[in-house]
């Protein structure tokens, strides 16, 4: 019987921000992964998450971990702990405070525990199976800790829509969300995983991206759903795949887009 609490995510947490935070707003190198394209990698991204792998091994060494940087190990375990050290790295390298460090752990194949960082606020968004909470400065109210529930906004003409860039979307996908971002009532761009914790928090309904990884989105998926809404592919496949997803501050919203998306 193993135990994942808030003070072991808080742990991986501090690990991680112990790496990102002295190299963010500082002039550090920066990798492009692609030969076309760009797609940045930088020091702070492979550090972080060595050390969210050692914090991991120490507590649970029987479990696999996968992580964007340094692939997979261990991965025939049915818990397997998924690791974005930085998600948002373009957001990281221009300054913006939007990303965040993503750790998630699937059992069995599915998102269980989930947690999002963001050491420049020092904001910690959770999800530990009863419920999701926010965990920051005290000066924020509520001591400084919250349980977050999504607004529940059941109107399309009423929700507002997240994504990182329209750019990310091509052919039928940019017509799709050009539908959909034609009736509601505000969209706002280039949030990453900022976005997701918003909607858990009761201040945004949909967010909407394409071409995931699973370590893009496996820390989310249980701070979205312990909060009150629903996050899947477009096509209402299971998020922890990856690729077109649609989180929803509500089952009749995510209803309504996924239907406008698909038509």
């Amino acid at each position: 019987m193993f135990v994942v609490n808030s003070s072991f995510l808080k742990e991986v947490a501090q690990a991680a921000s112990e790496q990102t935070l002295p190299r963010f707003r500082q002039k550090i190198a920066i990798d492009n992964k692609y030969t076309v394209g760009f797609d940045p990698v930088t020091e702070a991204d492979r550090e972080a998450e060595k050390a969210i792998r050692k914090v991991i091994n120490q507590h649970f060494p029987d479990h696999g971990i996968l992580g964007e940087e340094f692939g997979g190990e261990n991965l025939d375990s049915s818990h397997i702990w998924v690791i974005d050290p930085i998600d948002g790295t373009r957001a990281f390298i221009s300054g913006l405070p939007v990303w965040g460090t993503l750790v998630g752990l699937m059992v069995d194949g599915d998102a269980r525990i989930g947690m999002m960082s963001q050491p420049f606020t020092n904001e910690l968004f959770y999800a530990l199976g009863d419920g999701a909470f926010w965990s920051g400065p005290e000066y924020a109210g509520n001591g400084g800790h919250v349980q977050l529930k999504t607004r529940q906004t059941t109107d399309l003409s009423e929700a507002t829509v997240f994504t990182t860039s329209p750019a990310l979307f091509k052919d039928k996908q940019r017509e799709a969300f050009d539908r959909l971002e034609a009736q509601v009532r505000l969209s706002r761009y280039g949030v990453d995983c900022y976005a997701y914790a918003m909607l858990a928090s009761g201040f945004a309904d949909l967010v909407i991206e394409s071409g995931l990884q699973p370590y893009d989105v496996m820390g989310l998926i249980p701070v979205i759903e312990q909060a009150g809404g629903v996050i899947t592919q477009a096509d209402g496949g299971p998020a922890e795949k990856g690729g077109y997803i649609v989180a929803a501050s509500s089952a009749a919203l995510h209803e309504q887009a996924l239907k406008l998306l698909n038509a």
